[in-house]
């Protein structure tokens, strides 16, 4: 029996989503910008990166050609002069939504064909009769916000007089979301944890997907920083995932990261956290080494879409890439025969884009294993099929939704 270990590099789209333009996205293309910026020299940060996106290991094993499937082109400053060592692919989203737990229910098999509920991107964010139900049941003596922002930006303009007041910061982006931020001293990280519950249940007739803990520390914008003690509340899939059917058929889900929080917990047998990339790295590096035959191993790496998407940050974003890459071959060497590893995307978040949201974009999907034979799976219409590979491999009956691509 095999294992399989599943790594989503969260936001890593490689661009041109068929149906990009009703997301206001058309053009965009995550990983083609921030290989342009490098090449061009704007990718460059002093004591951080220089030069053209220097990523061997994701290239060797098919990315650059994953990406000419889903634009035509090829990325700046890379090349597919070799041929490649694994499976490679893209693939087109068709969940509604350009949101985390659309893109990772797609990827376990479960697609998300309903509209979520979204807050107004005009004027207040949050109605009224919501905020007082929300201050009155969460014993809060109000919110500060109650607009779209910017996580970082709304603790430099709030984070003071949230101190000051007891006021938690509250506030929505395009996704369907209700963030929370507070500071983990003076508001208190349990207190926000058990405030976000009193919002998540208010919430579940809304639709809306998740609310967020987002703590912080620190006296003033000078110093204000969000910590690792992240939540996500998420409501439950609409029907069960990859995770689910593994899950009834005995074997154990590694999640590792915010895997459990996007599923709400549901089919998850190991629950393993970790704050930022290279720790989480070494938690499925560790995780790898505890997994046993049947298992799936599932991370997610958010740094690429939490720390450098959303702010915009081509440099950051382009180093995150490259370290994550240099550790690829440890991954490489842990895998034993008939292990199957894949690394794919949620969606895209293009730091050279307008806003600070995701963007719609195609998805690479590269498979490499000591028993994978390496050739092209072309564009994959739905992330499904993703799901449907890993229960083929591990030999589980199909779901309802996609097919195996191996």
């Amino acid at each position: 029996m095999a294992r399989v270990f599943l790594f989503v590099l969260d936001s890593f789209g490689i661009g041109n989503a068929p149906d990009a333009a009703a997301f206001g996205d058309e053009g965009a293309d995550t990983l083609g910008h921030i290989a342009e910026f490098c090449a061009a020299g704007a990718g460059d940060r002093p004591g951080l990166r220089e030069g053209p996106l220097n990523i061997p290991n994701m290239t060797a094993l098919g990315l650059v050609h994953a990406a000419r499937l889903a634009t035509g082109g090829i990325p700046a400053g890379l090349s597919v002069d070799e041929a490649a060592t694994g499976v490679y692919g893209a693939a087109s989203e068709v969940s509604r939504g350009k949101d985390t737990p659309s893109g990772h229910w797609e990827i376990a098999g479960t697609p998300v064909r309903f509209d979520w509920g979204y807050f107004p991107t005009e004027g207040d964010a949050f109605a009224s009769e919501l905020v007082e139900a929300i201050c009155r049941e969460g014993d809060v003596p109000g919110i500060l916000g109650n607009c779209h922002a910017s996580g970082t930006d709304i603790i430099d303009r709030c984070g003071e007089e949230h101190m000051r007041t007891g006021k938690p910061i509250c506030y929505t982006s395009s996704d369907s979301v209700f963030q929370i931020a507070a500071h983990e001293e003076t508001f208190g990280l349990d207190r926000l944890l058990e405030f976000c519950h009193v919002v998540r249940r208010l919430l579940d007739d809304h639709n809306i997907g998740r609310v967020i803990a987002r703590p912080f520390i620190g006296t003033s914008p000078a110093n204000f920083s969000r910590t690792g003690n992240r939540r996500d509340y998420s409501v439950l899939p609409p029907e069960p995932t990859l995770l689910d059917r593994l899950t009834a058929a005995g074997r154990t889900v590694h999640a590792v990261g915010k895997v459990a929080d996007i599923f709400a917990h549901q089919g998850i047998g190991r629950l393993i956290k970790a704050n930022g990339n290279m720790a989480l790295f070494d938690a499925t590096l560790k995780a790898m080494d505890e997994a046993e035959d049947g298992d799936l191993v599932f991370t997610n790496f958010v740094d690429f879409d939490m720390l450098y998407g959303h702010r915009r940050d081509v440099p950051g974003y382009a180093a995150a890439l490259e370290a994550f890459d240099a550790r690829l071959p440890e991954i490489q060497d842990k895998l034993k025969p008939g292990d199957l590893a894949i690394i794919t995307a949620d969606h895209g978040c293009d730091p050279t884009w307008r806003g600070t949201d995701h963007t719609r974009e195609r998805v690479p999907v590269l498979a490499f294993g000591p028993d994978i034979a390496p050739r092209s799976i072309g564009i994959i219409n739905g992330f499904a099929g993703i799901g449907e590979t890993v229960a083929r491999h591990l030999g589980i009956a199909p779901g309802l939704h996609g097919r195996s691509f191996l």
